[in-house]
């Protein structure tokens, strides 16, 4: 596609302009199945989705909270704690591995669900709905074991003090409040796939959460990496998050003007 090719030698200069995002709401359109011809077959499962993935992240492989380098090992993703500093808080050997994170929890979008509610997420794998949902590449993120165990279910939001866990790493966990906070640079690609699950499926998310990411999408706008792995993930599963999609466009046509 004519688009793709100019996006991503857009993506790949270090001139790309910077936009400022809107204020996202549910009026804005959803992610479509219309970004793209509908050639791609999406992952049916969970375990299709994760084998998949690794390729969107071929040439940026880097786990998503600390940045660590991510070295392949075999069909394993090991991460370089070193490359990022990461210490581990207490959990040394799930350190050593790298996990797929659902960036809006498993049991978010599944408690929403009538098979959650009779039996959890073992209850709803017979769900078809919720497959798609556990499946989808735009919510998937590589990341150190250890964090995304600890992050668990937890909301996002802001933790007082910044009390640091995990050595250099930039990510904290408030475990009595069960809250995470990621490093401002992620804020806005964690607010960008929450709005989009949300759309895309028909979930609720709180009036607080909606406030704040709304925050964390203008004040961390989408960048050059999010476009082209909206760009991937689209050539793979046949839709984009338009709240990436969109404002990608944008700085196209502005590199054009």
């Amino acid at each position: 596609m004519l688009f793709t090719a100019v996006l991503l030698a857009v993506v790949m200069t270090a001139s790309t302009p910077v936009i400022s995002a809107p204020v996202i709401t549910s009026s804005v359109i959803a992610s479509s199945n219309d970004a793209a011809p509908n050639i791609a077959k999406p992952p049916t499962s969970f375990s299709a989705a994760k084998r998949v993935a690794v390729d969107i992240y071929a040439d940026n492989l880097y786990s998503f909270y600390c940045g660590c380098t991510i070295q392949r090992q075999g069909k394993k993703l090991v991460p370089d704690l070193a490359s990022c500093g990461y210490t581990p808080r207490k959990q040394p050997k799930r350190a050593a591995r790298i996990e797929w994170e659902h960036i809006m929890p498993a049991h978010h979008f599944g408690h929403q669900r009538q098979c959650w509610q009779q039996g959890g997420r073992k209850k709803c794998r017979k769900d078809p709905q919720f497959k798609r949902m556990e499946a989808d590449l735009h919510n998937l993120v590589p990341a150190v074991g250890e964090a995304n165990g600890d992050r668990s279910n937890y909301r996002f939001g802001i933790i007082e003090g910044e009390p640091r866990a995990y050595g250099a790493c930039d990510f904290e966990v408030d475990f009595k409040q069960r809250v995470a906070e990621p490093k401002e640079t992620l804020r806005g690609d964690v607010a960008r796939i929450y709005f989009y699950m949300r759309d895309r499926y028909d979930l609720n998310l709180s009036k607080g959460q909606q406030r704040l990411f709304n925050s964390w999408n203008r004040q961390d706008p989408v960048d050059a990496w999010e476009c082209l792995r909206d760009q991937r993930i689209v050539s793979m599963q046949g839709n984009s998050n338009n709240y990436v999609a969109e404002p990608c466009s944008k700085q196209l046509a502005a590199k054009d003007s």
